[in-house]
């Protein structure tokens, strides 16, 4: 999935300002050079003027510090450096993690988006890159877990 889709659905799912995007991804890293005008333009559609991509970087900064918004620092563990290609696998991974999600949780949501998965599917998506059961999550699979956890968190 495009970056920037991915921004733009987590946005509208938490219902964050612009400001606020600034704020979460200066949580990751607070050194990061990202302003709210480069937000904005993110945030734009492609056809529109002024556009910025999203770029994996801003991206994995952005997922970082929702886990880090959403749960609190762990003074206990230093901070990972972001991840240098973000995947949907990736952003499955850290939506997980960022919501407290267990496997009952995210069968329900994607359940309720239309888009049902077994469980060794599941799990499957969740599994190193090296491992033989190993899968990678798909555009529609991913649109789907962000619709239906906007489902969840919306009503």
């Amino acid at each position: 999935m495009i970056n920037n889709d991915v921004l733009r659905a987590i946005r509208y799912m938490l219902d964050l300002s612009d400001g606020k995007v600034v704020e979460i991804i200066h949580l990751a890293d607070a050194a990061a050079p990202i302003t709210k005008e480069d937000v904005q333009a993110m945030l734009k559609k492609d056809d529109e003027p002024g556009y910025a991509e999203c770029g994996n970087k801003q991206l994995a900064l952005f997922l970082d510090g929702l886990v880090t918004y959403r749960r609190g620092r762990d003074e206990g563990h230093p901070s990972r450096p972001p991840e240098k290609r973000v995947t949907n696998n990736v952003v499955l991974k850290k939506l997980r993690v960022a919501f407290e999600l267990k496997d009952v949780d995210m069968h329900q949501i994607l359940e309720s988006a239309g888009f049902p998965v077994s469980k060794p599917e599941l799990s499957a998506l969740f599994r190193q890159s090296d491992h033989k059961n190993f899968k990678l999550c798909g555009d529609q699979l991913l649109r789907n877990f962000l619709k239906g956890l906007t489902l969840r968190l919306r009503g």
